[in-house]
């Protein structure tokens, strides 16, 4: 009898307790979900790099979320003027657009996976937190969209990429599945000295590498999809040699009249991405006064860097005042891949030239003894 009546009591007590968990984790979950729920929505219209959507550099009251959209494209792009790749993108372009919010802003994607493509897919912000960066809550089959949502807690630039799982990571991300997105201080990027630094243009530039198979005559081979291209592209990934290395999708394809354009006394604020090897840029010609290395913007920027680092999975944002006019290379300076590889971009620049600044004393004449 009593240890029926003191079963009885236990079975209360957990009964009881059950209950009050129950209740409070209802409360946690309502706080959760709280977060968001009642803010201000907002949709950014997402566009195709180097350009970035219209945003403030100085965010205008509290955080909002911001709704934004992309689709899973399947396609055939060519690379260069001898090379295609069965390429797989976010919203068409190599890299994905670039998305900017501030800090505390509630990013709310939907991935959407048209019925024509072939591969699951979903998508991992490196500037989420929580594990696999909502690779396990974004996996969408084709035929199948799915709406994520995180808070944008770190200041900063960040890769976001595919990455379904196994050897289909890596597959997806050098088949042009990856992109960027900037979250930036809710008060505005600040230099060295912590004062509010603004940029009159920004460029987005994603490096990408490609890894395209040749014949045994040393011709590029050219597939019919994704999935047909997926051994012999594999092959060749695990040489860890590229056969292209390229900014936004394709050689040239921030030249000539793609080239990027500022003017003499404009600061440009560069944002380069890597999500698979590492990178260095430079300007030929400029500087960065300021960079952000490693891509945050809670750190004190470095200044007047003649090259700057990308390690691999990163994006990094540099900061230049543009003070002579003329075309200027903005290159990997691994100048094998910039030259070789197509790592290179222009950016044209107008304006008054500076004779103090650089100047032809003499022009060539014969050697004289």
């Amino acid at each position: 009898m009593f240890l029926t009546i003191y079963g009885i009591i236990n079975m209360k007590k957990t009964i009881i307790l059950s209950m009050c968990l129950t209740f409070i984790m209802g409360i946690a979950s309502i706080s959760f979900a709280a977060g968001a729920d009642g803010l201000p929505r907002v949709t950014q219209e997402l566009v195709a790099p180097p350009f970035l959507p219209k945003h403030d550099q100085v965010a205008k009251g509290g955080p909002k979320v911001v709704q934004i959209r992309l689709v899973v494209d399947q396609k055939e792009m060519q690379v260069a003027p001898d090379a295609w790749v069965q390429a797989m993108t976010f919203n068409g372009s190599v890299p994905g657009p670039m998305i900017v919010v501030h800090q505390n802003d509630y990013v709310e994607l939907t991935l959407v996976n048209p019925s024509t493509n072939t591969f699951l897919h979903n998508i991992d912000f490196h500037a989420s937190s929580g594990a696999l960066g909502g690779g396990e809550l974004t996996k969408v089959g084709p035929g199948q969209e799915v709406v994520f949502r995180f808070k944008a807690t770190k200041p900063g630039v960040f890769v976001y990429h595919c990455a379904p799982g196994s050897t289909m990571i890596p597959y997806h991300v050098v088949s042009g599945m990856n992109g960027a997105i900037m979250v930036l201080p809710r008060d505005g990027l600040k230099d060295e000295k912590g004062k509010l630094v603004k940029y009159d243009k920004a460029y987005y530039i994603g490096e990408q590498d490609y890894y395209i198979p040749s014949t045994p005559e040393g011709k590029y081979k050219r597939y019919d999809s994704t999935a047909i291209a997926m051994g012999d592209t594999i092959q060749m990934m695990k040489k860890l040699l590229p056969s292209h290395v390229v900014f936004n999708g394709a050689v040239g394809a921030l030249t000539g009249k793609n080239s990027m354009t500022a003017k003499v006394g404009e600061k440009v604020l560069f944002l380069h991405s890597q999500a698979n090897r590492d990178s260095r840029p430079h300007l030929i010609g400029g500087h960065a006064d300021l960079v952000w290395n490693g891509g945050s913007f809670s750190d004190k920027p470095a200044t007047n860097y003649e090259t700057w680092f990308i390690p691999g999975g990163t994006a990094v944002a540099a900061l230049y005042e543009f003070v002579q006019p003329g075309v200027y290379a903005y290159v990997n300076h691994n100048l094998i891949e910039a030259i070789m590889f197509g790592a290179a971009a222009h950016v044209v620049v107008e304006g008054e030239w500076n004779d103090d600044l650089m100047t032809q004393v003499s022009p060539p004449t014969s050697i004289k003894n």
